[in-house]
């Protein structure tokens, strides 16, 4: 009997519908997940949902199990959690995280499923994507003890950053946004926080994820001479101006990118599966919750994306929970 799962579709820029798909059987080495959660990681994925990828990043920005290509039709999302219902016995009955679309259920290898510890909760799982790009970001960035460092930006990477960032021992770090409302998110992870005229300046290291130009300005004015600006901000199509005269020169300062589509360099024995793996491990603090701060119905995905992209519901991460829903 032929099975099917229920998927979020985005049939072209700006509409999102949910869509009945075919559900292979697994085969040998394969899993068969049924979802219990998902999470909008609204910078990227209201970007796609808008159709905001240019054409020369296509093959970069594909997601591991996209389906369709952008501008749309296209499947499209990286933060998955679920529970393995046929697979190897190790996998059975397992919670795992799985960088998949919003669907129902769907098979996978065995090896594309990453088992979600025990003393992190399923629902703040969703979380480990971002968490490990935040990972990556401080693996290129190498943060020293004693460092003084903003995060300019408190959406869900640059929150991601700050909550490890407060781990380091003798560390100032202090959490830069626009929206007063993300001291709160600030309080609840252990940073300092302040709007961008009040940010703390003689930085050592700035880490950029605003996705704005005068974020990035407002960065480079943050730093010590021969300071370092991490940019994990994605623009997709809209071009950016850089105030490169005045002193950027004579301070010798430093505008470094990161990606998470590649370890860094700096880590080359690591895998991307190590690199997950240590997401997840770093989950188990609760004060990471903070970093959702909302939850819906997976049948609520097609007016729930709208209301995201255009900014009427502010959101870091928000989570989708499925019901056996096929």
């Amino acid at each position: 009997m032929k099975r099917t799962a229920r998927a979020f579709w985005i049939g072209a820029p700006g509409h999102g519908e949910v869509r009945e798909v075919d559900l292979p059987d697994p085969a040998e080495g394969e899993v068969l997940v049924r979802s219990l959660w998902s999470g909008v990681s609204r910078g990227t994925e209201t970007l796609v949902f808008r159709g905001g990828v240019p054409e020369s990043q296509h093959a970069a920005m594909r997601a591991p199990f996209q389906e369709g290509d952008f501008p749309g039709p296209v499947k499209y999302g990286y933060l998955n959690v679920g529970v393995v219902e046929e697979g190897p016995d190790a996998l059975l009955g397992r919670t795992v995280f799985c960088l998949y679309p919003h669907q129902t259920r769907y098979v996978v290898p065995a090896s594309a499923v990453t088992p979600v510890p025990d003393s992190v909760p399923a629902g703040r799982a969703v979380l480990a994507g971002t968490v490990e790009t935040a990972v990556n970001a401080l693996w290129d960035a190498r943060p020293l003890i004693g460092d003084r460092i903003a995060v300019v930006g408190g959406g869900m990477v640059g929150c991601s950053v700050a909550a490890l960032l407060a781990r380091f021992p003798g560390v100032r770090v202090q959490l830069v946004d626009a929206d007063p409302e993300r001291a709160k998110t600030a309080e609840a992870l252990g940073v300092g926080f302040a709007l961008p005229g009040d940010a703390l300046g003689e930085c050592d290291l700035v880490v950029h994820a605003s996705a704005t130009e005068q974020g990035l300005a407002r960065a480079l004015e943050l730093l010590s001479a021969e300071g370092t600006v991490l940019e994990l901000s994605w623009y997709g199509d809209r071009k950016v101006s850089l105030p490169l005269g005045e002193a950027f020169h004579s301070r010798r300062l430093v505008i470094r990118s990161s990606q998470v589509g590649t370890v860094s360099p700096n880590r080359a024995g690591r895998s991307y599966a190590d690199r997950l793996a240590l997401a997840l491990d770093l989950l188990a603090d609760p004060a990471l919750d903070a970093l959702v701060t909302g939850e819906s119905d997976f049948e609520e995905l097609p007016q729930l994306l709208p209301r995201l992209a255009s900014g009427e519901l502010p959101a870091l991460c928000h989570r989708v929970r499925y019901t056996d829903l096929g």
